[in-house]
C-alpha cells in the first residue's frame, strides 16, 4: 500500500517565515478546491490502476484546520485507511465541533503548530495564536479522545534565548504529547526583505547549535526517542507517514503544489490554486502536474542514502542488499571511508553493520548528503 498526502493551501494569515505553497484571502476557492482534490485522486488512481486504500494519510498545508471540517470528512469518504491519519492544525482555528467531525472522518493523529510558548516571539514571526489558544486546542483534543498528538517547536528565532527554549520544552514535556518536531528557523532573502523586523537579531550559529543540543538532551531525559534529525517520539509513536518518505516508499500527493512518487517517477502539481482547479475540473486532469524526475537505479540508490541517513538508525547493509541486491560497502566505499575519516558517520553493529550520523554528522548533515548527490 502507498501513502497519501493531501495539501490544503489555505491560511488565515501567512507566517512571516513560511515559504510553503500556502495562501490567505482565498477562502472563496475552498469548495472548488475540494472538488478538484477528489477528482485528482480519482484520476491518479485510474492512471496507475490502483485502489483508494492507503497505508497512511496526511493532511498538510497551509492550515487544514482553517477550512470547514465537513470537507475533510468529504475527502476521507473516498479513502480507505486503517492506519495513521494525520491532520495539521493551528491553534485559534479549531473548535470542539471540528474535532468531532475529524474523528468521524477517521483522523486519529493531530499535529499542532505551537512553535514557541513566548507570545512576543509568536507575534514576531506572524503567528495568529497565543499560548492560551494552543493550550485550549491541546486540551480540547485530549477531551475528544485524541491519543496521538505531535507538537511543533521552532528554534533559532529572532531574539530567542536558551531560556526561551528551556521554558518551551518544560511546558511541552509537561503536557506529555506523543511526538515532538523541532525545526530550526530557515529563511530566504525574499522573506527577510518582506519582514526585516521578524528576522533581526537572529542567534549565532553557535547559539543555534546550543539550542538544538538542549532540545536533544531534555527530550531524551524525558523519554523521547530521537528517531530523525528533527523528530522525537515516545516509543511506538514515530510518524508513520513521514517514515514512508524517509524509507523511500511510494506515495500520492494531491493538491496544489503537491508531489508524488510513483513507479520510480517524481511528479509535482501546479502551485497556483486557480490554475490547479482549472486543470482538474475544466481540463479534466490534463496538465495539472509535470514529471520532475524519472529515477535511474543509480539516482534511486543515492537518494536512498540521503533519505535514510536522516534517520538516527541510519542505513543497514542488510536492508541495502535486500533492496538493491548490491553491497553497501562496495558501492559507496570511497564516500563512506571519507565520511568516517571526517567523523561525520560511524559504523555500528557486528553481523549486520549500519552506517549512521555521528553527533558531528547531525550538525553537518548537508556535507554528508552532498557526498551522495
Amino acid at each position: 500500500m502507498r501513502a497519501l498526502y493531501v495539501h490544503i493551501p489555505f491560511c488565515k494569515q501567512k507566517c512571516f517565515y513560511c515559504d510553503f505553497n500556502s495562501y490567505s484571502g482565498k477562502e472563496h476557492m475552498i469548495e472548488q478546491y475540494v472538488k478538484a482534490l477528489k477528482n485528482e485522486l480519482s484520476f491518479a488512481l485510474q492512471k496507475n490502476d490502483d485502489k483508494p486504500v492507503f497505508k497512511t494519510v496526511y493532511f498538510g498545508g497551509g492550515t487544514p484546520s482553517v477550512i470547514p471540517a465537513k470537507y475533510i470528512k468529504e475527502i476521507m469518504q473516498d479513502i480507505k485507511c486503517d492506519g495513521e491519519v494525520t491532520l495539521e492544525l493551528n491553534p485559534g482555528t479549531i473548535t470542539k465541533e471540528k474535532l468531532m467531525t475529524y474523528k468521524e472522518a477517521g483522523v486519529n493523529r493531530l499535529s499542532i503548530g505551537l512553535q514557541t510558548t513566548n507570545d512576543d516571539l509568536l507575534k514576531r514571526i506572524g503567528r495568529i495564536h497565543s499560548l492560551k489558544d494552543f493550550e485550549d486546542a491541546y486540551y480540547m483534543a485530549r477531551e475528544e479522545g485524541v491519543n496521538n498528538i505531535s507538537v511543533d517547536l521552532m528554534f533559532g528565532l529572532s531574539n530567542q534565548t536558551l531560556k526561551d527554549i528551556k521554558s518551551s520544552l518544560d511546558y511541552i514535556i509537561n503536557l506529555k504529547p506523543e511526538h515532538i518536531s523541532c525545526y530550526s528557523l530557515i529563511v530566504h532573502d525574499e522573506l527577510i526583505k518582506k519582514n526585516p523586523n521578524a528576522f533581526s537579531n537572529l542567534p549565532s550559529d553557535e547559539e543555534e547549535r546550543k539550542m538544538y543540543y538542549l532540545i536533544c538532551d531534555e527530550l531524551k531525559k524525558n523519554g523521547y526517542i530521537q528517531y530523525e534529525i528533527s523528530n522525537f517520539a515516545k516509543p511506538g509513536f514515530e510518524s508513520k507517514h513521514n517514515l514512508c518518505y524517509w524509507n523511500q516508499e511510494e506515495y500520492y500527493g494531491i493538491g496544489a503544489g503537491a508531489s508524488s512518487y510513483i513507479n520510480n517517477t517524481r511528479y509535482k502539481n501546479i502551485d497556483n490554486i486557480e490554475e490547479y482547479v482549472a486543470a482538474i475540473i475544466d481540463r479534466h486532469g490534463e496538465q495539472y502536474s509535470i514529471i520532475e524526475e524519472i529515477q535511474t537505479e543509480e539516482s534511486k540508490i543515492k537518494e536512498y542514502m540521503i533519505l535514510k541517513l536522516r534517520l538516527l538508525d541510519g542505513v543497514s547493509e542488510y536492508d541495502f542488499k535486500n533492496r538493491f541486491n548490491k553491497d553497501l560497502f562496495s558501492v559507496f566505499k570511497n564516500e563512506l571511508d571519507k565520511l568516517i575519516d571526517l567523523g561525520l558517520i560511524e559504523l555500528v553493529g557486528d553481523s549486520n553493520k549500519s552506517v549512521r550520523l555521528t553527533k558531528k554528522g547531525l550538525d553537518l548533515a548537508n556535507i554528508v548528503w552532498e557526498e551522495f548527490i
